[in-house]
């Protein structure tokens, strides 16, 4: 019987499935993204045949650790060790590929046994030495994306590589990238002299204890751990993992909501039905459990869709793209049974009130139930027209529906807001300097390295009066259970001017800090304690205030010392100018970028808009946008189709009593404009409210500063009109076709 009630009702079943479709879906291909990377680190990490790992700590991921290879003689010299192999891990930019991951190795490391050559030579092969340019060896997968073959060019950022091999180790997240010499590999991603990691091979498993100990006294601001105990630190993963509970939740949830919609409006219209079963027998225990089969059976139904669709999409991405090893589109039991445990909570969340409201139906009364009422008294409002009235009179599928298009609309303002209010928080980076210098091409500011050679230059023209470099870079900060972010300034430089010290001073050296009051606070840190980042202490001299909070969740240390932290000596991430001559600074921007083809140089006011940062970010809201509106689009118009489909008898009179098609339309539309203006104005507070609650979380919370401008307000009105004009234009073309006397007879 299950199966028959749904097949009766195959347009609301089929929009409900879709709609908890979409939502599994995003779970599915962001959860299988993270799967996939956890996966990579693991399998590159164990197939390194290494027993242990030496590393920075508390590294955000392996691409932002760095270890000096000035320790590596001393490491190969100690008598537990059989082979020592460095490893650098960046990213680059290649054609048509944002993101993508590089690997410097030695050319002689042992590592490199795993990486099967199946075209072409390896590194150290005479046929690939013999090759003009520097050599790079491309995974199968990534050699088939770009259409590569040995003996051709590659671009990675702004350097040409000649493909002097394929290879494969059967790891999609490795076959999804390229191999570097070290030496390479280290002047690509600007880190000299640098590794991510050493792997320690030792003579017998047995001088583990022995060798961990020596090489903790002897480098007491490294991190030394097993092979699994290092891949499970990666945070990386935790970070797409929070993505896939916070988009794939968010579409959970208004599919949730409009699920308990379409059950509801199935009770609503199989009351008399259900009064019959109550008449001949059926206990109200029978009854919810035939409404709660119904809603299970439509979210498994729902989770079987969304895994297809997810797989769906994890294919056409691999086909199209190299980010994060997309190349694996195998969908792990896990990511499978957290789908589906997510679609049978949220079937019995959703359908449990729908099903008990139909076991406490009285048959008689249900009996005589008529449609579009329960048969009391009609309710109606002092003001107001028909559509008011109507929307008034069946409040409950009213509010639903509202609440579907105030997720939806809350959730794409609240996003919008913040990163509005990000993009003017970097403004801050700005202030004080005329011009901003970056490193061209490149995908995320992040990855930004220029040499401090090109400061200098920059420096000696007759209209600057300062180049100030800047550096920033992130590590974990366990005890505030968050990350950190450290800018480096030069002490004695113009731009370090900006940060107002409320108490203590500037810096004056190397190893000092000055740390913003937020962390301050959130630490219980003041001037004279200090305080460990990634294994080095650093004492702080100063607290200072900003108008970001971002920044006041992080410190500022000496260009060198965050330099050494980042493992970028005598590099920068950008460089903020101050010209003697306002008027001069278009003519220093046009020099800059002329004379240095590596580097990107803007007028401050246009910096933050040119940032490449943002554009991702924007791609990111698109997507997450998207999802919302189809989710709470495919909610409204499951509602207003069973608005229509409830109100069929009182559509029969109305077109009995002269009314037009035309004035039916417009009758069901403004409803539906009706419902998403109100559920605009609930978005509103939605989202005002999601960030405030965000906001009371000391540490992230803190760095959220939303920006509401008055075309953030208009744009979500406007989402939310045509969520409803959307959700309503079929049901009420559909109503406009019910012919008098069918409708009339309808039961």
């Amino acid at each position: 019987m299950v199966f028959k009630n749904l097949l009766r009702r195959k347009v609301r079943t089929l929009l409900t499935i879709l709609g908890i479709g979409i939502g599994v879906a995003a779970i599915i291909g962001l959860g299988a993204l993270a799967d996939g990377l956890q996966l990579g680190y693991g399998a590159m990490l164990g197939g390194s045949k290494a027993d242990l790992v030496i590393s920075q700590p508390n590294s955000f991921d392996i691409s932002y650790s760095s270890v000096d290879e000035s320790i590596y003689a001393d490491l190969d010299a100690m008598p537990e060790v059989s082979a020592i192999s460095g490893m650098l891990q960046g990213w680059s930019q290649t054609e048509g590929e944002p993101f993508f991951f590089v690997f410097g190795y030695p050319v002689d490391s042992f590592v490199l046994d795993r990486f099967q050559i199946i075209a072409g030579a390896g590194l150290d092969e005479p046929m690939g030495r013999g090759m003009r340019g520097k050599p790079v060896l491309l995974g199968s997968a990534a050699a088939e994306m770009l259409n590569k073959s040995p003996g051709d060019i590659i671009y990675l950022t702004n350097s040409a590589f000649r493909v002097v091999g394929i290879y494969e180790t059967g790891d999609a997240f490795e076959d999804s990238a390229a191999v570097l010499a070290l030496p390479d590999a280290q002047e690509l991603v600007g880190k000299p002299r640098q590794v991510s990691v050493y792997y320690v091979q030792l003579k017998d498993p047995a001088l583990r204890e022995r060798f961990v100990s020596r090489a903790e006294r002897k480098w007491p601001d490294y991190m030394i751990s097993g092979i699994d105990e290092f891949a499970k630190e990666q945070s990386m993963t935790d970070m797409v993992r929070g993505y896939v509970w916070a988009i794939g939740g968010l579409a959970i949830i208004i599919g949730g909501v409009g699920m308990m919609n379409s059950q509801l409006m199935a009770v609503f219209e199989r009351t008399r039905e259900i009064g019959v079963l109550r008449a001949v027998g059926w206990s109200g225990r029978r009854v919810l459990w035939m409404m709660l089969g119904e809603t299970l059976l439509v979210s498994l139904g729902g989770g079987i869709v969304g895994v297809t669709i997810g797989w769906l999409l994890l294919y056409s991405l691999s086909q199209n793209t190299l980010f994060m090893g997309l190349a694996n589109t195998t969908l792990s039991t896990s990511l499978l049974i957290q789908a589906f445990s997510v679609v049978i909570i949220l079937g019995l969340v959703g359908g449990l009130y729908p099903a008990w409201r139909a076991s406490r139906l009285q048959p008689v009364e249900a009996l005589r139930y008529e449609g579009g009422t329960s048969g009391s008294k009609v309710r109606r409002l002092p003001v107001g027209g028909m559509a008011v009235q109507s929307l008034f009179q069946r409040s409950l599928r009213t509010f639903l529906t509202v609440g579907t298009i105030g997720l939806t609309v809350g959730a794409i303002m609240a996003l919008e807001g913040t990163i509005r209010g990000m993009a003017q928080s970097m403004e801050s980076l700005v202030s004080g300097v005329e011009v901003m210098v970056r490193q061209a091409d490149i995908s995320d500011t992040e990855l930004s390295v220029l040499d401090e050679r090109i400061g200098d230059k920059i420096e000696s023209l007759p209209q600057v009066q300062s180049a100030s470099g800047v550096i920033f870079t992130a590590v974990l900060l366990p005890e505030a259970n968050s990350f950190f972010i450290v800018f480096g300034y030069e002490p004695k430089e113009y731009a370090i001017k900006r940060y107002k010290i409320v108490e203590g001073e500037l810096l004056t050296g190397n190893r000092q800090i000055i740390l913003g009051r937020s962390i301050a606070e959130a630490l219980n840190k003041g001037v004279g304690s200090t305080i460990e980042l990634s294994g080095t202490r650093y004492r702080v001299v100063g607290i200072y205030e900003t108008s970001v909070g971002w920044e006041e969740m992080g410190g500022v240390m000496s260009l060198r010392d965050s330099q050494i932290l980042a493992g970028r000596p005598h590099k920068v991430s950008m460089y903020a100018i101050k010209v003697k001559d306002p008027g001069d600074a278009s003519q220093v921007v046009d020099w800059i970028n002329q004379e240095f083809p590596e580097a990107s140089a803007a007028l401050s006011g246009d910096f933050v808009d040119q940032m490449p940062d943002f554009e991702t970010v924007d791609g990111l809201m698109g997507g997450i946008s998207f999802l919302a509106i189809a989710v709470g689009g495919v909610g409204v118009l499951n509602t207003m189709l069973m608005a229509v489909f409830e109100r069929t008898r009182e559509i029969g009179v109305l077109r009995a009593l002269g009314w037009r098609s035309r004035a039916i339309l417009r009758m069901i539309l403004v409803e539906a404009l009706l419902l998403g203006m109100i559920g605009g104005v609930l978005g509103i507070g939605i989202a005002l409210g999601l960030v405030a609650l965000i906001q009371m979380e000391p540490t992230i919370g803190s760095m959220l500063q939303p920006l509401w401008e008055i075309d953030v307000f208009g744009r979500a009105i406007i989402t939310a009109l045509l969520l409803g004009l959307l959700g309503g234009l079929y049901p009420a073309y559909r109503a406009t076709r019910l012919q008098p006397i069918e409708a009339l007879r309808y039961e």
